[in-house]
């Protein structure tokens, strides 16, 4: 009897999922592992926007320094390391597959150079955006997985009133708070899993906006060699 109150008297994080029914712990696992994985996500993608900041920084410095920019495509080499590089490595790799052994350019080059640094900055977007949808599937479904899950305990926990005849708070109250347990542990995914995508969303923007912004640039002064 004094283990069965010890047990009632319990209300700690523990010891609440290990009273609730196997059904509500699932779900609450399954939304600790989804908080889990937000996290991993979050704190990856902050780490890459910084690099990626950092990366588009020192580049452009480098682009506009008046370095010529045959030097500075054999200088980054046939592996480039960041982003910008590699858009800037798909623009000058076709600009020197549309020149003819007699030094003339093949028609369309423009063309096919603006197209290699679209694509180049498709695959940026695609690698950048990577683990966005995690966030934005865990904020929207999270909550209604833990009242799911509060809705459950709740039912168990009034056939459980019903079988003990007792509606005494020391009965009620146990099963009730198992069961809230998990509607707090889907908030507690859902809420930065929302508040990190919608940030991580717009850096994501601002960056392949710049990457944007310099293909445009990039792709103007090769269209003034060209004409000239």
């Amino acid at each position: 009897m004094g283990r069965q109150m010890e047990q009632v008297a319990d209300f700690t994080m523990w010891g609440l999922f290990a009273r609730a029914t196997i059904t509500v712990k699932l779900v609450m696992i399954g939304l600790i592992l989804a908080s889990v994985w937000c996290w991993a996500v979050i704190v990856d993608k902050l780490i890459q926007y910084r690099a990626g900041r950092a990366e588009a920084a020192r580049f452009d410095r480098a682009f506009w320094s008046g370095e010529p920019l045959d030097q500075l495509f054999d200088e980054i080499g046939p592996a480039p390391r960041g982003a910008s590089e590699r858009i800037f490595a798909a623009g000058m790799t076709e600009w020197r597959r549309s020149h003819r052994q007699d030094g003339a350019l093949i028609a369309g080059a423009q063309a096919r150079i603006d197209r290699g640094m679209d694509v180049a900055i498709a695959k940026e977007a695609s690698r950048l955006q990577r683990g966005l949808p995690v966030l934005a599937t865990t904020g929207s479904t999270a909550p209604f997985i833990g009242l799911f899950g509060t809705v459950f305990g709740i039912m168990n926990a009034f056939i459980e009133i019903a079988e003990a005849q007792n509606t005494n708070l020391a009965v009620v109250a146990p099963g009730i708070a198992e069961a809230l347990l998990a509607t707090g542990l889907g908030l507690l995914a859902a809420i930065p899993a929302v508040i990190f995508y919608n940030k991580l969303s717009a850096d994501s923007d601002r960056l392949i906006g710049s990457y944007e912004a310099f293909a445009d640039e990039f792709s103007t002064i090769l269209s003034r060699q060209l004409d000239s």
